[in-house]
């Protein structure tokens, strides 16, 4: 069908699938979300994201990152989050409002830990330095693979999805969860 006759219940199915399909595909839009969290401070916090798996019967997003980064503070304090997905090839924006569980021990990062720790971004949990530190050092020292970790796993809880596609006639937007559709003025 085409997109622009696309149902309540299409559009939902459409939107998991291309979440899905984006942890896979490196190349796709959704991969790369911007993420905003609140400081501590009350200041708003946006930073890219890299999408690591989806799963609609969840409704859950999951992310990993430095478990020193400024965003795992923030999220600990402050669980709520925004994730921007902006496809051009759909010309359709999500704004996904999500509650954000950190995890940063147990079964679950030993296991992304194992995978991760045989790729070429293990060096992303290693390095000494925390992320947003200030660089003294030309280089950064970098634990063996067998040293401590700092890998931390962003489990997104979706609350609800605002969509919005972009057409040239007329723009169509909806908010919605688990539970509940409602149309709404673009």
């Amino acid at each position: 069908m085409h997109p622009l006759h696309l149902t309540e219940l299409e559009i939902r199915q459409r939107i998991w699938m291309e979440l899905q399909r984006a942890t896979q595909d490196r190349h796709h839009e959704w991969r790369t979300p911007v993420l905003a969290t609140l400081g501590k401070d009350g200041t708003p916090n946006a930073r890219m994201v890299v999408m690591r798996h989806a799963n609609a019967k969840r409704q859950g997003l999951q992310f990993f990152t430095d478990r020193r980064s400024p965003k795992v503070i923030e999220l600990v304090h402050q669980p709520k989050a925004l994730l921007v997905f902006w496809s051009k090839r759909l010309r359709w924006q999500l704004r996904v409002m999500v509650e954000v569980e950190v995890q940063t021990t147990g079964a679950q990062v030993d296991a992304v830990w194992e995978r991760v720790s045989q790729s070429s971004a293990a060096g992303d949990y290693l390095s000494m330095d925390a992320p947003g530190d200030v660089v003294t050092v030309r280089q950064t020292a970098i634990r063996a693979a067998t040293d401590l970790h700092y890998l931390a796993i962003l489990d997104a809880q979706v609350q609800e999805i605002d969509w919005l596609e972009l057409r040239s006639a007329s723009h169509r937007r909806a908010a919605f969860s688990v539970n509940t559709w409602e149309w709404r003025v673009p």
